[in-house]
């Protein structure tokens, strides 16, 4: 939520157009940004998660580029955290929860590539696939591997997305930004590192444990954020290390999180009520999760893993959604 501002390349003199400003409008090129291009490219490496938003940068910047007259070459990146369709996670938003954290209802793991999603919608909106819009497909990648099975590094792709381990639990650690808690920004290891200073790391590691979810350790820290929340301030909390990826579920395991850190401070937990990705009429946790349902259950007291097993439940039409995409994207591919 920290605007961009338009600026000139200091060793080219051109000019440097911000896609991310203070209103919904910013978010588009306008037909005067448009008006000297001949062609737009797209380069962005996506993490596979529905609320990393350069997905739907490249989505709003295809369909104002096609009605300015302006064709649009994407060049396709593999999904870091697997495109297998076993580990998809999280339901799709329900009708009026879709934001910039989520233009189109798609799940929360969505495994598919940010050249997938681009052709899925474009192809929705009627746009001419391999004319108008067309994509340089991934060679090589197998869709069951992560970013640690390439034999190359991790480029950090936004300043709290250092590490491919950061792209694991990103699914369900960035649900953490709608509510009080710190979600680790202003530490070495964002979104990993979780908590706030009301929190007992170890009942909040031993509550995530009996919850039986598998794949990862929960490991009771102290730290002392160095800015945004709790700026200062000694932390309680955990890291969250996935230490098996076919097993981890990263948005169940951070929403029992959630659940379990309101159950040790009711009076000091809360939800985030401020502006969140341009709504200020919609909690920010419920546009996170694609609707009320779980944050009520929170509030209400339900068992974390009952809340969790919802939350995490993948839309059952996504499959065919998924093969939809596949084959937009080979109609785009040149």
């Amino acid at each position: 939520m920290i605007g961009v501002a338009d600026v000139r390349d200091a060793r080219t003199g051109a000019p440097i157009v911000s896609l991310y400003g203070d209103r919904f409008e910013d978010l588009s090129p306008t037909p005067e940004h448009l008006s000297a291009i001949d062609l737009l490219l797209i380069d962005l490496s996506d993490v596979g998660t529905r609320y990393y938003t350069f997905i739907w940068t490249a989505l709003l910047t295809v369909r104002a580029a096609i009605k300015a007259g302006v064709s649009v070459i994407l060049l396709d990146r593999p999904n870091p955290i697997s495109g297998a369709r076993r580990v998809v996670e999280g339901r799709s938003q329900q009708p009026g929860f879709t934001s910039f954290v989520g233009l189109e209802p798609v799940p929360i793991r969505h495994c598919l590539t940010i050249g997938e999603l681009v052709a899925l919608f474009a192809k929705r909106d009627g746009i001419p696939l391999g004319d108008a819009l067309s994509i340089v497909t991934v060679e090589g990648w197998e869709r069951q591997t992560i970013a640690a099975h390439w034999d190359r590094p991790f480029v950090m792709t936004s300043p709290n997305m250092p590490t491919a381990d950061t792209a694991l639990v990103y699914p369900g650690g960035c649900l953490l930004e709608g509510t009080n808690l710190s979600e680790g920004r202003g530490t070495t290891r964002p979104f990993e590192i979780v908590g706030a200073p009301w929190i007992d790391g170890h009942r909040l590691a031993q509550g995530l444990r009996a919850t039986g979810l598998l794949g990862f350790v929960a490991r009771p820290v102290t730290f002392r954020p160095t800015f945004h929340k709790h700026a200062g301030q000694i932390c309680g909390g955990v890291q969250i290390h996935a230490t098996d990826i076919a097993s981890f579920r990263p948005v169940a395991t951070y929403v029992s999180l959630v659940a379990l850190a309101r159950r040790q401070n009711i009076e000091r937990f809360g939800f985030r009520t401020e502006p969140y990705e341009y709504v200020d009429t919609i909690p920010a946790f419920d546009l996170l999760t694609g609707s009320d349902e779980a944050r009520r259950a929170i509030e209400a007291g339900e068992e974390a893993r009952t809340i969790a097993e919802f939350v995490s439940a993948a839309d059952p039409t996504w499959p065919d959604q998924m093969a939809e995409a596949t084959t937009a994207l080979h109609e785009a591919a040149i």
